[in-house]
């Protein structure tokens, strides 16, 4: 059970109020609640670490989990199955192309079932962040039509990935793949995959202790970024004809 008083620290009252230590999460790894997602308290909260994740229309929860899933970029593993849809090239692949897009489609329902946890109040503060430079997306086409993708947020030589969709067989998943392709590239340390999942697992991600991973984490947050617009700098699939118009 919480203690009252830390309870109180981790109720963000005040626009400047920092964040209380990642010490003092409750066994979901919940370190705060409340607070706004602007893109001051969203870049102070992926540089330490915590990252927000709520339901639409409730208060704004911030977690920093115990253990922490996270994917080296040159460790993603790669089946025959996988190898063999990246080979294709039935399709192109950019980088900050269609931000919006991409975002708007991670936020629809998986199932009829389903719910998202990405609401309109998420999607506006992405989006600001993206102007800003820190938000970016990887896109996949198909004879012009946007068929997969993912984004997330980049602090200095780190990048935690927020969210992914298929629109087709695999397409998230080339999305990864020249993700990381890239970021190998570019000498990021890791992709912070948040919660570990046995699909992430499947692709090679691994749990750390929150320790290991927040000594991991600073230590790439603090090397010089990379402000966007982000482009391949990597050869990728990019025939025109694949390409929107």
């Amino acid at each position: 059970m919480i203690d009252p008083t830390d309870l109180m620290r981790m109720h963000l009252v005040h626009p400047d109020q920092p964040f209380p230590p990642v010490e003092l999460a409750d066994p979901s790894g919940l370190v705060a609640f409340g607070g706004d997602l602007s893109p001051e308290r969203l870049l102070g909260a992926y540089s330490a670490g915590i990252f927000p994740w709520y339901n639409p229309g409730e208060t704004i929860h911030w977690y920093c989990p115990d253990p922490r899933s996270i994917l080296v970029p040159t460790d993603l593993r790669v089946t025959k199955s996988y190898r063999r849809s990246v080979a294709k090239a039935d399709y192109a692949v950019t980088m900050d192309r269609a931000f919006a897009e991409v975002i708007s489609n991670c936020a629809g329902p998986r199932d009829k079932a389903a719910g998202t946890w990405i609401g309109s109040d998420m999607l506006a503060a992405y989006l600001r962040l993206h102007h800003l430079g820190q938000a970016h997306s990887v896109e996949v086409w198909r004879d012009g039509d946007l068929v997969g993708g993912l984004y997330g947020v980049a602090c200095g030589r780190s990048f935690a990935g927020e969210s992914m969709f298929s629109r087709a067989r695999d397409t998230s998943k080339v999305a990864l793949y020249w993700l990381c392709a890239q970021l190998a590239a570019w000498d990021f340390a890791l992709i912070d995959c948040q919660v570990t999942s046995g699909h992430l697992t499947s692709l090679g991600a691994i749990d750390l202790p929150r320790a290991d991973y927040l000594h991991l984490h600073t230590q790439a947050a603090a090397r010089p970024g990379l402000p966007g617009p982000w482009q391949f700098e990597i050869p990728v699939p990019n025939s025109p004809h694949h390409l929107p118009a």
